[in-house]
């Protein structure tokens, strides 16, 4: 009986629970509804609920992916602009699932509170970017200048103005509230916009490192979706109970083939493997390069084992292509887990979706919940495998120096190279 009854409470509620929700204002949010547009729900209202959940998920799936290549083609600039309106409505999303708790006290400032530690954050994280980035931009505008100069202390000056306007809101019997919904929007932050930053980080390193691991995210998504569909039987974890092992080992194989495939084709693109960068002379914003040993096609020996299989000995591929399988593995085996943390974030308040944006997917923040996971192992691969120094930024930031430092700089230098052997002394010439 007890066994029975603990099956029956979602997410295996407990007595604490139940004391958390009377202190939360009694009711948690009620879950999203989905709102199929009325033209789908006439078109296939013949269906069982099951198939029309798969052709409207089906259909709006297709529409997504085509607005993913529009904005792929308008470029780095658009799609850097699309993934903060992402964060911005992420964060919205969760943050009023907060908002509807704490708003039955009528305690003020958290909504205004929560929107502006949001703009304090993005200033810090869109400064050090564009400083790091852009830095003779930055360096040729005097206002662009004097704020990066001083961009901490005036991030951290808005962040402590926040602080304060936190402790000044605080009311007398509801400090334990207001200190959970204060911790509910760091978190949020931290999990939402530093992540996103990360993004425009893999971004401006070449859109291959942007493009490649959102759609092996997409690619697993579709196909352990589809193989569970048709094949699934034996369930893989109680947080996400639609999921099975037949989908998970199938999206595995298809997002690694697919990863594989894609970087091919895109490795031949400068306009994908390029930085983004600053061009003086134009004075605009430059994806164009000479491709490194990364994007330049190279033969390797099929393994012994596999000859036989393949008829093949060697094969010629991308070295950009091996680091796929390391992508496409990552967005099979552990982004998942990122959605397996928000299905639980969701149980946690009997909610179905985070918000009903998309029908048949429900919001924003139930599509990307992978995707931040993805973002932040792309950003710790590049810099541990991929990411060396960078001469131009460097010439750059010598350039900005008075002339005595850049002569002690180049005599320093070249006091190094001829220890090294590298340069003849003055004395030998």
């Amino acid at each position: 009986m007890q066994e029975s009854e603990s099956e029956n409470k979602l997410d295996g509620e407990t007595a604490s629970d139940s004391e958390s929700k009377s202190e939360f204002g009694g009711a948690p949010p009620a879950p999203t509804s989905d709102d199929t547009p009325e033209v789908l729900n006439r078109a296939l209202s013949n269906l069982s609920s099951r198939w029309k959940n798969w052709w409207v998920r089906g259909i709006l799936t297709l529409a997504m992916i085509a607005f993913f290549f529009i904005i792929i083609y308008l470029g780095p600039m658009v799609l850097m602009m699309i993934v903060m309106c992402v964060q911005i409505k992420c964060f919205h999303e969760i943050i009023d699932i907060g908002y509807k708790v704490y708003h039955s006290y009528e305690l003020p400032w958290f909504r205004t509170l929560s929107w502006y530690f949001l703009l304090c954050v993005n200033y810090f994280f869109y400064g050090e970017t564009v400083t790091d980035y852009f830095f003779t931009l930055v360096q040729r505008e005097e206002p662009l200048r004097i704020l990066s100069k001083y961009h901490r202390f005036i991030s951290f000056a808005l962040y402590l103005t926040g602080f304060c306007m936190f402790v000044l809101s605080l009311v007398k019997k509801h400090y334990r509230l207001q200190f959970y919904m204060f911790g509910w929007t760091h978190v949020t932050l931290l999990i939402v916009v530093t992540q996103s930053h990360l993004i425009i980080h893999n971004l401006f390193e070449g859109m291959i490192w942007f493009i490649v691991p959102i759609s092996c995210v997409i690619c697993n998504d579709i196909m352990a979706y589809m193989f569970g569909f048709f094949f699934g039987r034996t369930p893989l974890i109680k947080l996400s109970p639609k999921k099975t092992w037949e989908g998970f080992i199938g999206g595995f194989f298809a997002t690694v083939l697919f990863g594989l495939l894609l970087s091919y084709v895109m490795s031949g693109y400068r306009c994908f493997i390029c930085p983004v960068e600053f061009n003086n002379d134009s004075n605009s914003f430059t994806v164009d390069c000479e491709p490194s040993e990364l994007f330049q096609l190279q033969e390797y020996n099929i393994p012994l084992v596999m000859q036989p299989v393949t008829g093949w000995k060697t094969v010629r591929m991308y070295p950009f292509q091996i680091h796929s399988i390391a992508l496409s593995t990552f967005a099979s085996l552990i982004g998942p887990f990122g959605g397996f943390f928000a299905s639980g974030f969701k149980r946690a308040f009997k909610i179905k979706d985070f918000a009903n944006t998309i029908p048949g997917h429900g919001g924003i923040m139930d599509r990307f919940d992978c995707q931040y996971l993805m973002a932040t192992f792309v950003n710790v691969y590049i810099a541990s495998f991929i990411r060396g120094p960078n001469p131009s930024k460097l010439i750059q930031q010598l350039l900005t120096l008075r002339p005595d430092q850049q002569v002690y700089i180049f005599n320093t230098l070249k006091a190094h190279l001829v220890d090294k052997g590298m340069l003849a002394s003055s004395e030998d010439a």
